[in-house]
């Protein structure tokens, strides 16, 4: 595992978790990577694309970024998003050291159980088979 580098937007000490898939800049949440895109680092005609965020063998488990734009257009997910709660779980997982130990515990939460389900019934829809007739 990698250590930590500083972040290379807000200058905090070994917080740099992340890194730019264009120019490899480090950063250390998704308002700093949002900083960093903004004036930094655009690609050609300012739109990111799945491949300037993955690369191949960089993630097992892909949404496709149809399924991706799926989240967007939902309406419950929006609602969900509206609940101020949420979005503080939200923030402190992205802002969290240890995310898998936070994400253990919020999946406790039913607020962010309801949020999660929500995106999964959107990426993944259940099956038709696994569903009871009514």
């Amino acid at each position: 595992m990698r250590t930590p580098r500083p972040c290379g937007v807000c200058g905090a000490a070994g917080a740099a978790k992340y890194r730019c898939p264009r120019c490899a800049a480090a950063y250390c949440s998704v308002p700093c990577c949002r900083t960093h895109k903004a004036p930094l680092c655009s690609p050609a005609g300012g739109a990111w694309s799945v491949e300037d965020i993955l690369r191949e063998g960089e993630e097992q488990d892909r949404v496709p970024l149809q399924k991706l734009q799926l989240l967007a257009e939902s309406e419950e997910l929006r609602g969900l998003l509206l609940n101020p709660h949420l979005r503080q779980l939200l923030l402190t997982i992205d802002q969290a050291e240890d995310k898998s130990s936070l994400m253990k515990k919020y999946m406790q939460e039913p607020l962010f159980v309801e949020f999660a389900d929500c995106c999964l019934r959107i990426v993944e829809p259940p099956e038709k088979e696994n569903i009871l007739p009514e």
